[in-house]
């Protein structure tokens, strides 16, 4: 039976090659609590969500790590989130179409070729990174190895696996050839070197025998001996992966101050109060009157508008 909500990381001790492998499984049904997805929307999303701690994991910093798609198809917004805690949140918008109930849609088709973007920024914002993935037509695991290939960063691989019974995922990562020599003693008195390139290649090979159920229902140590039984792997204690939402009734003030008090106050006169809710957890925030007036008493600069960050 596979791990349940943890990712596990792991290294080949003589290639210099890591890995990862994760599974949402409680946290999945937590982040689709108050959403009834299409199972195509369901199936991209839950890759997104996979892939965001995949790669989240790969880095050192302290932060979020986004993945945002957006396009003209009917699934125009998709975004996963993962902290480096791994507290994970995602959400998608669509609108009704013929195309999202087929059971071959692509991320293309579903997004209509739209602009995938991998934003890693911290805490405080005042520090941002963003590159552009062009969509290939093999869906989100391709289009990241193609991005990875295409940039400076490490030569990566994912394998990608979503239903509605859970999410799960496998992350292979080509490193910098002297990190082996750095870890551990490789050879033995006239040893050669091993081939890195060729070890990196026949890594992938044997990781694309991997199908996806067996992805999903085996634990991560049965796929690491059925994929790499010849291999000297070395599997780490497992982190865990959690649905968590960070909206709070602060961020949500925030925005209203970002709209503008002459807006705010046309919807309270409109509805007798002002109802915020959260795309991601559906919690709903209310400002009545007196909220709203203090709320733009305390910013004077609000009555002006300002923008949302």
């Amino acid at each position: 039976m596979h791990d349940y909500d943890s990712l596990h990381r792991f290294l080949f001790e003589h290639f210099p090659v890591r890995g990862h492998l994760v599974h949402l499984d409680a946290a999945w049904r937590a982040l689709l609590e108050h959403r009834d997805y299409p199972p195509a929307i369901r199936q991209a999303l839950g890759e997104a969500v996979a892939a965001s701690v995949l790669l989240s994991a790969t880095l050192k910093f302290e932060g979020t790590l986004s993945l945002q798609l957006q396009g003209e198809g009917p699934m125009h917004l998709l975004l996963a989130q993962c902290s480096n805690d791994l507290g994970v949140r995602a959400v998608a918008r669509y609108r009704e179409s013929p195309d999202i109930l087929r059971p071959d849609a692509s991320l293309q088709m579903l997004s209509g070729a739209g602009r995938l973007m991998v934003t890693l920024e911290n805490e405080d914002l005042s520090q941002r990174y963003q590159g552009i993935v062009p969509l290939e037509s093999g869906g989100l695991a391709q289009s990241l190895q193609g991005y990875f290939e295409n940039s400076e960063q490490l030569p990566t691989r994912l394998w990608l696996h979503a239903d509605e019974r859970g999410v799960s995922g496998m992350l292979l990562q080509r490193l910098s050839d002297d990190s082996v020599a750095s870890r551990s003693d490789v050879r033995t008195a006239g040893e050669t070197r091993p081939d890195f390139d060729d070890a990196w290649r026949r890594v992938q090979l044997l990781a694309d025998t991997l199908r996806p159920e067996e992805l999903h229902r085996l634990s991560d140590r049965e796929i690491l001996r059925r994929l790499f039984v010849e291999d000297d792997v070395r599997i780490f204690e497992s982190s865990p992966v959690f649905f968590r939402c960070r909206c709070s009734r602060d961020r949500v003030i925030g925005m209203l101050r970002g709209v503008g008090a002459e807006e705010i106050r046309s919807v309270l006169a409109e509805r007798g109060s002002v109802e915020v809710r959260c795309d991601f957890c559906n919690r709903a925030y209310q400002f009545d009157s007196v909220d709203v007036e203090q709320i733009f008493a305390a910013s004077p600069s609000a009555e002006s508008g300002g923008t949302i960050h």
